[in-house]
């Protein structure tokens, strides 16, 4: 239940990844001194899409200008486990992919995930600092920026 959800950063809610290996959130989304982007989307959003390939396109490039912590978690229905895991595995992102099957992620966040997809930036401290729902093409270079400035 919502109540039981910890709601300041790093959270701690259950994820599991492409192989179905299960964690926490706050095992994995630590205050490391780096900014993280936290980026969610759904394996049936075709803007989600569009954004994850642009940025797959350009993440090399961006860590050779910044340090930061970048994930990209799915807000799927439990029964989409499968292919979620078929995306991550075919789409061999050069970034760490988790599923929010439990949907909690829509508890913590501004706007309760309602419309994907949707990125944030935190800084170190873990505080939002940017926010954007939707994409359009170019989206993702204002994102490298944020994160820049954050250097």
């Amino acid at each position: 239940p919502e109540s039981k959800v910890e709601k300041k950063f790093p959270f701690d809610i259950a994820l599991k990844n492409a192989d179905g290996k299960e964690f926490v959130s706050n095992k994995i989304l630590k205050k490391n001194g780096k900014p993280t982007i936290l980026m969610f989307w759904l394996t049936t959003c075709g803007p989600c899409r569009m954004e994850l390939e642009a940025i797959k396109g350009k993440y090399a490039a961006w860590t050779k200008e910044a340090k930061f912590n970048f994930f990209a978690i799915s807000t799927d229905w439990l029964e989409n486990s499968t292919k979620f895991e078929d995306r991550v595995k075919a789409e061999k992102w050069p970034f760490d992919a988790y599923h929010d099957f439990n949907r909690e992620f829509k508890y913590v966040m501004p706007g309760g995930l309602n419309g994907l997809p949707q990125v944030f930036v935190l800084n170190k401290e873990g505080e939002i600092i940017y926010h954007k729902r939707k994409y359009i093409p170019g989206d993702e270079d204002t994102l490298i920026d944020e994160i820049k400035k954050l250097q």
